[in-house]
């Protein structure tokens, strides 16, 4: 156990500066001294337009009370619970930093928020040796209120004459307020509605961390270091420029490369099997999906249909097209450097099972496909929440390894719960804390897609 002291500040504001003034001597009130300079200089060369000062405005703020690093949906999951438990209004500022832009595209100008959720519900195949699995996890969605059935090869064939029942020994199925969404919808609903509640945005990368150190000792007289951030550098887009932003936490939600973040703040630099030495275990995962045309095939009424195999399918729209794919073995794992896709995977470890399962995709032509990063937690597949033990202002969410987006509202509350009122209220997530990792407890799961 290891004595700490929670971040300052909280429950009163997290971030106390003195008034007009930042490190290094600068004004806190830069934009306005630029514009008096611009007047001054605009006086002595009239008629002339004044661009020798370059504009700030691209820059992120000198201080933000909580900086999140990364701006897909658990970011801005997070950056909305924020906002909503802040006791007043405007009370937390909150920057979101976010390396890739083209995450953004057309937000301004979305439509009123339509997530496209399509009921349809997901219909699970299990084997012999993974039908007492699936029984047990089916008693655990029935006593949560969920309304799962399960179903014999029989039951299965008559609700489906389409799909071959070879080697399904049980199915479950989701009857009721189960399927999918548009995940693109989702995020530039959260990105407007976090927007509304005044959270900033900035486009750049996560550099440094400047922080400061603190010798401390265990209720067993070991010693360790406890560290606290206090300055995030972000290098901006396209520019040797970078912006210092004072802080009082940092959110670290970077998805795949959340790892590489986590050591820039000194997670992991200690001796090894050491709490100091266990570094944040999550990597990029590149997995492929695949979007196809079958006229004769399952239909409108299609679920999403996880096979024994692992690979997985859904309709996709209206005209009889149809999406999915199939994580790859250990062996099989495609390198991350890029995002170029990989047909022949399609063709050899993809195709046969689906074929197989539903006879009529035998005839499918493949319409287009694309790849992207699974955050991938290579200790046990499950997310990081809360905070660091030593690095004691930043926060986790992240490592969800294919499940971010279906987890994120209830983990982007759990964060902010944390950051606000130092514990978990809603649900209790503390088996996912990143002491997990030193201790080696797993967190296992079966029967995951």
């Amino acid at each position: 156990m290891i004595r700490r002291v929670l971040p300052h500040g909280m429950g009163r504001g997290l971030l106390t500066r003195r008034p007009g003034t930042r490190r290094g001597g600068f004004s806190l009130d830069w934009d306005g001294k630029v514009s008096e300079i611009k007047k001054k200089i605009k006086s002595i060369l009239p008629g002339r337009s004044c661009d020798l000062l370059q504009d700030t405005s691209h820059l992120p703020p000198e201080h933000s009370d909580v900086v999140i690093v990364g701006g897909g949906v658990l970011g801005l999951s997070v950056a909305y619970w924020l906002k909503k438990l802040e006791s007043r209004r405007g009370a937390i500022r909150v920057l979101v930093v976010e390396r890739d832009h083209t995450e953004y595209l057309a937000v301004v100008d979305a439509p009123p928020l339509d997530l496209r959720f399509n009921p349809s519900g997901y219909l699970l195949l299990a084997s012999e040796k993974d039908a007492a699995a699936m029984e047990s996890n089916v008693k655990v969605q029935r006593q949560e209120g969920a309304k799962v059935s399960l179903m014999s090869p029989d039951q299965l064939r008559n609700k489906f004459p389409w799909i071959n029942t070879e080697g399904v020994a049980l199915a479950s199925y989701g009857m009721e307020d189960e399927g999918w969404f548009d995940p693109w919808c989702l995020l530039q609903g959260l990105r407007r509605k976090v927007q509304s509640l005044g959270v900033l945005f900035c486009q750049g990368e996560v550099t440094r961390f400047v922080s400061s150190s603190q010798r401390m000792l265990t209720t067993d007289d070991k010693a360790v270091v406890l560290k606290r951030i206090h300055e995030v550098h972000v290098k901006m887009d396209r520019s040797l420029e970078y912006q210092p932003v004072e802080c009082a936490i940092v959110i670290n939600a970077a998805g795949a490369w959340s790892a590489q973040i986590a050591a820039l703040a000194g997670v992991g630099e200690g001796p090894p099997g050491t709490l100091q030495g266990t570094k944040l275990p999550v990597e990029p995962r590149k997995r492929y999906v695949y979007v196809w045309h079958c006229p004769q095939g399952p239909g409108l009424e299609t679920p999403l249909v996880a096979d024994t195999s692992g690979a997985y399918f859904r309709r996709e729209g209206l005209g009889s097209n149809y999406l999915g794919g199939r994580s790859p073995t250990e062996q099989e794992e495609p390198d991350p450097a890029n995002l170029e896709v990989d047909h022949d995977f399609f063709q050899d470890k993809v195709w046969p099972h689906l074929a197989l399962r539903v006879p009529a995709f035998e005839t499918l032509k493949v319409q287009s496909a694309w790849a992207g990063y699974y955050d991938y937690n290579t200790f046990d597949q499950n997310g990081v929440v809360g905070p660091h033990p030593l690095v004691v202002n930043m926060y986790f969410a992240t490592g969800f390894s294919g499940h971010g987006l279906q987890q994120a509202p209830g983990i982007g509350r759990a964060v902010a719960e944390m950051v606000l009122k130092g514990r978990f209220q809603t649900i209790d997530l503390s088996p996912f804390l990143f002491t997990r990792f030193y201790l080696g407890e797993k967190i296992q799961e079966n029967n995951i897609i």
